[in-house]
């Protein structure tokens, strides 16, 4: 039985006119759900059902849906008839970036993007210019963007890209036709926690850059290991490539100086988007200011081209700016809320698995989660796709979404609590996971 025949309908209809029904490709799942209406922590769909959300728009709605207060200073832009583009600079683009600035210690000076793939895509091209080489590493499990560079190896099947090898890289698992095949050349995989693998690509190619998310988001909480970003950094300085952190994810989620600021780690160039508006479209390049001004460099050759009539759309950048402000606000306790959340959280779930006689291990950064049900933590994909039991997830996630509690429904994505979640949230949270688990 089709438990949701209006979101089928609307799907099919879509298809009319929409390849595959979905704008973007990345939404559609099994079970598809058409959600019609987001407040706080709660999303409904096409049918009418309620859920506590948890994968919020791919965790960019960190504040919580339609938060009041970034919603008023959207409302409050919107009525003071500004223009939604123009010619010369804005007022609101040096007012977020000046923010920006002030919170993120490791950024000199910004520049804005429509979206995180962009801001990513631009990390790279300064990369080029600014070493004069054109190869790429990005990681296995990472995702990066849809462009050419880094639209690869994400949950790859082993059959595509083989046992795990160290030191060494993976084949390319493209995400898409037409890519060219000297384009995917440039483009060297290897897996996370593998410090010999990048080396043994350095021996072997001019290396512009390697970009990766430091705790790998899209296949889970995969985190780094002691030392390892530490000599990530190391071997940049010493080899000469640009290190490029994609926050897009892990940005303000984790704190308003992004990860970057948790570990300590000072990256080259880095990339965010996301929560930096609350789910409005909005990404970020930022770094030092060396690199950054390849973006005017004086001489033409070495110049880098940014370009967009939408980047720094006044109404998502007034979104920006008053998120920004929110997660600086100490009354508010953003992050001291959504972490006190993730630890009752995690503690629910410990004890309800616990409980069940099945492996399990519980990741976690902050407000967000994974539950990854094998015998130990996993330290790169191959460990995952070696261990992970991902049809016991498959049907996990799918009775969760039946009670009422939505993550997305393919294995291994991650959990996103938000500032909007409550205690109470948590709580039919937990005792609804109990009721299924119980049943599976």
């Amino acid at each position: 039985m089709n438990a949701w025949p209006k979101s089928s309908a609307l799907l099919q209809e879509n298809e009319k006119w929409i390849p595959g029904g979905v704008v973007s490709l990345n939404r559609k799942s099994e079970p598809n759900i058409c959600f019609v209406k987001g407040k706080g922590s709660r999303v409904w769909d096409l049918e009418g059902n309620e859920y506590i959300d948890y994968q919020a728009g791919f965790a960019a709605a960190f504040l919580g849906h339609n938060d009041p207060d970034v919603n008023r200073a959207v409302e409050a832009t919107l009525h003071a008839d500004s223009l939604l583009m123009s010619a010369g600079p804005t007022n609101l683009e040096g007012i977020f970036a000046a923010l920006f600035v002030k919170h993120v210690p490791t950024a000199d000076s910004i520049q804005i993007t429509t979206t995180g793939s962009e801001a990513t895509y631009h990390a790279i091209r300064i990369a080029r210019a600014v070493t004069g080489r054109d190869h790429v590493i990005v990681m296995q499990g990472g995702y990066n963007g849809w462009h050419n560079d880094v639209a690869c190896n994400v949950i790859s099947p082993l059959s595509e890209i083989g046992a795990r090898v160290s030191p060494g890289e993976y084949p390319i698992d493209a995400l898409s036709a037409g890519i060219p095949a000297g384009h995917q050349s440039l483009v060297h995989v290897v897996n996370y926690n593998d410090i010999e693998s990048i080396r043994y690509v350095l021996k072997r190619y001019p290396v512009a850059c390697l970009i990766m998310e430091p705790i790998l988001q899209n296949v889970g909480i995969l985190k780094p290991q002691e030392g390892y970003l530490q000599a990530v950094r190391k071997l940049a300085d010493e080899e000469g490539f640009l290190l490029i952190f994609d926050e897009v994810k892990t940005g303000f989620r984790h704190a308003l100086g992004g990860y970057q600021s948790i570990v300590g780690v000072q990256p080259d160039l880095s990339s965010f988007g996301k929560a930096v508006a609350n789910g409005y479209p909005m990404g970020v390049i930022a770094g030092k200011k060396e690199y950054m001004d390849y973006f005017i460099h004086p001489e033409k050759k070495k110049r880098v081209l940014i370009a967009g009539t939408y980047n720094a759309h006044p109404l998502t950048t007034a979104a920006a700016i008053a998120t920004v402000e929110k997660l600086a606000d100490p009354k508010a306790d953003v992050y001291g809320h959504v972490e006190r959340l993730g630890a009752t959280l995690e503690k629910g779930l410990f004890d309800i698995f616990s409980k069940k006689g099945r492996p399990f291990r519980i990741a976690r950064q902050g407000s967000a989660y994974c539950v990854y049900f094998m015998d130990h933590v996993p330290v790169d994909f191959h460990d995952i796709a070696n261990h992970h039991d991902f049809a016991f997830d498959k049907q996990y996630r799918e009775r969760l979404i039946s009670e009422g509690i939505f993550n997305f429904p393919t294995p291994i994505k991650q959990g996103s609590i938000s500032f909007a979640h409550t205690e109470a949230d948590i709580a039919e949270t937990l005792e609804k996971t109990q009721k299924i688990v119980a049943a599976i």
